[in-house]
């Protein structure tokens, strides 16, 4: 073989070798993982699309809290008011005991998220510091309990539902979806649960209490409650008194 066909051989051989056939074997493993990926994608955008659904007044959210229930056939019971429906006085003691600065923020409150940070990097025992707007996304969309994922989560939800509901109708959802009580969600239910009436009729006592309670729904029952959760209660009592300018944004 001369030293020019030799070359000819090898560029001809070239190309078979830069390009390997795929292993037959490795086929279903890519498959796999390309629709776990997609599965994983839409999982994570489902919740986005369903923030702009939500917006309508006429849907009414069921929250992933709610279909575990449904699902693991223990059932709940929940019976939706519109926001007009709900005694104001409720409406106030849930905002000065679980988000005071509800009508100034855009679903986060950087100012306490900023402090619950700098306590965790320095070794510090963290305080709360979720918003409605945080809680109402977890609530929805996620799942109970404390880890840095589902914080993650979470914040980008609250921030999209801030910005596309309206804070009347953030409250509604949150306060139709708040857990109460095993397997009592939205104060209706708890309303009838604990005190034998209906939302709108709620005295500033019962309200407060209700509102103390949402921290720790199944530890903390608004009927029954103990010397700490009514002294947590008359101070809420009186800051909801006092609310004013703070709860505007929902009465405009």
């Amino acid at each position: 073989m001369t030293e020019a066909n030799a070359v000819v051989d090898a560029g001809r051989e070239t190309p078979a070798a830069a390009a390997p056939r795929l292993d037959e074997s490795e086929r279903p493993m890519r498959d796999y993982l390309r629709k776990a990926g997609l599965a994983l994608l839409g999982l994570l955008v489902l919740p986005y699309l369903l923030i702009l659904v939500y917006k309508i007044d006429l849907v009414r959210p069921v929250s992933t809290l709610m279909l575990w229930d449904l699902a693991s056939f223990q059932g709940y019971d929940r019976r939706w008011v519109e926001f007009e429906e709900i005694a104001p006085v409720l409406v106030q003691s849930v905002m000065m005991s679980e988000d005071g600065q509800y009508c100034s923020h855009s679903g986060v409150d950087w100012v306490q998220m900023n402090g619950v940070v700098d306590d965790a990097l320095a070794g510090k025992q963290t305080r709360g510091a979720s918003t409605i707007p945080m809680q109402t996304a977890k609530n929805l969309f996620l799942w109970n309990g404390r880890s840095f994922l589902r914080k993650g989560l979470e914040l980008p939800l609250a921030v999209g539902a801030d910005f596309v509901w309206s804070k009347r109708r953030l409250m509604e959802i949150y306060l139709n979806i708040a857990e109460w009580g095993p397997g009592i969600y939205g104060v209706e239910a708890a309303a009838q649960h604990h005190f034998k009436t209906s939302a709108d009729k709620l005295s500033r006592r019962q309200a407060a209490l209700l509102a103390v309670a949402l921290p720790n729904p199944i530890t903390r029952n608004a009927s029954k409650p103990g010397r700490g959760m009514k002294r947590l209660a008359a101070l809420i009592e009186r800051r909801a008194k006092g609310s004013g300018d703070y709860i505007k944004c929902l009465y405009d």
